[in-house]
């Protein structure tokens, strides 16, 4: 099983930015994604991107603010989270897909490994 290591979270003011960073511990053609957590509610996707980063799928929630992207070594990933909001407030999850399509990220059922998350936190 492959392990996700996340690193880049931290506290940023409103409409400011963050980088947040995946490593994986294996190259793999499957698709990697982002999802968050914010205390007293339900994991939330926001992105994912398959194994090349030429195919990319965002949630309507992010998109516009947030990118996703693959690294020159593809078993890296990043999150860059632009005009942060204190709602974004939440710990943030590196995931990665049983299959090479990003949308099926979505669901997460088809997640197969978590790394440990890291907090971002927003000040108003």
């Amino acid at each position: 099983q492959v392990q996700l290591v996340e690193s880049g979270g931290g506290l940023v003011q409103a409409g400011g930015s963050l980088r947040l960073s995946c490593v994986a511990s294996t190259f793999s053609t499957s698709a990697m994604g982002w999802f968050r957590q914010a205390p007293g509610k339900e994991r939330e996707f926001l992105a994912a991107i398959n194994w090349s980063g030429g195919g990319t799928y965002y949630a309507d929630s992010v998109k516009g603010r947030f990118t996703i992207s693959r690294g020159t070594a593809k078993n890296t990933m990043y999150l860059q989270m632009n005009s942060l909001k204190p709602e974004d407030t939440a710990v943030y999850y590196c995931a990665a897909s049983r299959f090479p399509t990003p949308q099926t990220m979505s669901d997460m059922t088809s997640i197969y490994s978590w790394g440990q998350g890291t907090q971002v936190t927003v000040s108003s």
